[in-house]
């Protein structure tokens, strides 16, 4: 007799489990060492049990753990206050998640369309992205599911990073008010938004009085080297979502905005019962001064450029098609699928993730060092030979 599975069938989970983990490393129950280059897909910035981190986590819990929002949360003020000197927007509102951080920027968006006088606000949205699972941001998402129509009105989906087609759509659509994209498209395939085109989005953005929001979930918290990707190009974004690596583990979302945006929002029209509750904001606050105190965004585009540069070099180029990334937030290409990659790199202690049919994503911890890229490079060409040979049998 069969023991029955008392969780739903909405994941297609490899068959490991982890006991424990320390830096870029994970350690199954028999005691195997995996070298970890998901990060719990680009959560765990600062690695695995971060002292920092654990300190943070373990002394709040001895004091307060949630009250909710109809109370002063002094560390939610103190961790606004902070995101607010990185990014340069004024306000934030803190939920759970990258997908309830995009909720909130969504109807941020509608809400403030609405103030303008615009009845059927409509957002532009690019293909091959992704912004999460609650409904207005799958309806966000560039998906072909059916199984959850009707999706919500308002999107239109247009090819990412090509500024002719938004132009187009901009002339085409009165009601257009926001433009929504991530400047890196994680779950897309590792494609890189050039910064000459956020430039003119930012630029077009303003001429025609339209809202720029950035999901910067995954790209977010020093991934491609520096707080947020935006910064690359210089620009200023007039929402940004960021979630993930914010707490590194423990889960937090913020929507960030300027004030003519934010300042619509009144209380009732949404909220988070357990949204930015102290130990999510000390926990992100613990992250920050991390990252700070070690400039590990610095070290992020060091090493990030380092690793992109030997992965070039030196994977097969009959196996690869393409490397492409930005600081620690790399794509590698492959010319064919290959079903058996991720349990043959599993095989060999190595644990990959594959988006988009053939893209290896990697996503290692900022704290990633040279010597442990080097053998990131080292391992996947194994696997990747490995594979190969398997396919051909």
């Amino acid at each position: 007799m069969t023991t029955p599975n008392q969780l739903m069938y909405n994941y297609n989970r490899l068959p490991i489990g982890f006991e424990r983990g320390a830096g870029i490393w994970l350690w199954d129950k028999e005691g195997h060492r995996y070298l970890d280059t998901v990060a719990g897909i680009a959560v765990c910035g600062l690695g695995h049990a971060h002292p920092a981190i654990s300190k943070a986590i373990s002394e709040q819990s001895e004091s307060l753990l949630h009250t909710s929002n109809l109370y002063q949360i002094p560390l939610q003020q103190k961790l606004a206050s902070k995101l607010s000197d990185l990014t340069g927007l004024d306000s934030a509102f803190f939920c759970n998640s990258g997908s309830e951080a995009n909720e909130a920027a969504i109807k941020l968006t509608r809400l403030y369309a609405h103030k303008k006088g615009c009845q059927n606000p409509t957002i532009a949205v690019m293909q091959n992205a992704f912004h999460g699972r609650t409904m207005g941001a799958w309806s966000a998402t560039d998906t072909h599911d059916v199984y959850f129509s009707p999706l919500l009105e308002g999107f239109i989906q247009i090819p990412f990073a090509d500024i002719n087609k938004l132009k187009e759509l901009i002339q085409s659509t009165p009601n257009l008010s926001a433009v929504m994209l991530e400047p890196v498209q994680g779950e897309g395939g590792i494609h890189i938004a050039p910064d000459e085109y956020l430039c003119a989005v930012r630029e077009l953005c303003d001429q025609h009085d339209l809202l720029m929001i950035l999901d910067e979930v995954q790209t977010g918290v020093g991934r491609t080297g520096q707080w947020y990707c935006y910064q690359h190009s210089g620009i200023l974004p007039d929402l940004l979502t960021s979630a993930k690596a914010l707490g590194n583990g423990v889960p937090i979302g913020a929507c960030l905005a300027r004030e003519s945006v934010s300042q619509h929002l009144k209380p009732g029209m949404h909220g988070s019962t357990y949204g930015g509750n102290p130990l999510a904001c000390r926990a992100a606050l613990a992250v920050i001064d991390t990252i700070e105190r070690y400039d590990l965004c610095r070290q992020a585009a060091k090493v990030g450029d380092y690793l992109l540069t030997t992965l070039r070099a030196q994977l097969n180029p009959s196996i690869v098609k393409e490397v492409r990334g930005r600081g620690l937030m790399i794509g590698i290409e492959l010319h064919r699928s290959h079903p058996e990659l991720v349990n043959i790199a599993l095989k060999n202690h190595l644990l990959i993730n594959l988006t988009a049919g053939c893209v290896i994503r990697l996503l290692p911890p900022l704290i990633l060092t040279q010597e442990q890229a080097e053998e990131i490079v080292v391992q996947l060409m194994k696997v990747l030979e490995e594979a190969e040979h398997h396919e051909n049998m």
